[in-house]
């Protein structure tokens, strides 16, 4: 048996499953039209594509201005706006379980080959434990449903960490600093959205 292979092919199983159930349950409890704080403003901005208050957030503007795209009528554009952060916060559980799997296989052992059954278990379901227990944590559900910007920081913050573990995967290989490369694009879009998102680069630094 080729537990590598077999590691791999569950890791992405069990972590685009945690992705669906995260975004089932975003989908399902979305803020059906405008809610408080800045809300109404990202999704006027966003759908208008005009300017918001300083200091910006054109990249999550753009994002939303094509979710706006697919709204059947006017009176759905918030609706559609508001999935933005409905599917950055799935996709930051995405990553956030390889993350998860990524740090514990490294404590328990580095070589996929030398993991028992129960220990691959063990270490795909600590995955699954962190990212459902982040998924409906009080404070980042609030913010997967309506248009706000912490969502999608968020998305930021989690491939620039899962793109670091990658980097330091691959630093004796040939092509290995090709991550640095996409976690240059990564730090450059964060800008785009809030700046939260480079406490995680220069904690990193």
């Amino acid at each position: 048996m080729n537990l590598q292979k077999d590691f791999h092919k569950y890791n992405l199983i069990i972590g685009w499953g945690v992705f669906f159930i995260a975004l089932l349950t975003y989908g399902l409890s979305v803020e059906p039209t405008v809610s408080f704080w800045d809300c109404g403003e990202y999704i006027a901005t966003s759908a208008k594509l005009e300017v918001g208050h300083p200091p910006g957030a054109p990249f999550f503007q753009m994002v939303g201005a094509f979710f706006a795209t697919f709204a059947p009528s006017s009176d759905k554009i918030a609706l559609f706006v508001n999935y933005v952060s409905v599917f950055s916060s799935a996709f930051t559980i995405l990553f956030l379980y390889f993350i998860i799997v990524n740090l514990i296989k490294k404590v328990a052992k580095p070589n996929v080959e030398e993991l028992s059954k129960g220990e691959m278990i063990a270490i795909l379901g600590s995955g699954v434990v962190g990212g459902l227990a982040y998924t409906f944590s009080d404070s980042f559900w609030f913010n997967a449903v309506e248009a706000e910007v912490y969502a999608m920081a968020m998305l930021f913050m989690a491939v620039m960490f899962w793109l670091g573990l990658k980097w330091t995967d691959n630093l004796n290989t040939p092509r290995g600093d090709k991550w640095l490369l996409l976690i240059s694009l990564i730090v450059g879009l964060s800008f785009g959205v809030h700046f939260m998102a480079c406490l995680l680069y220069t904690s990193d630094a």
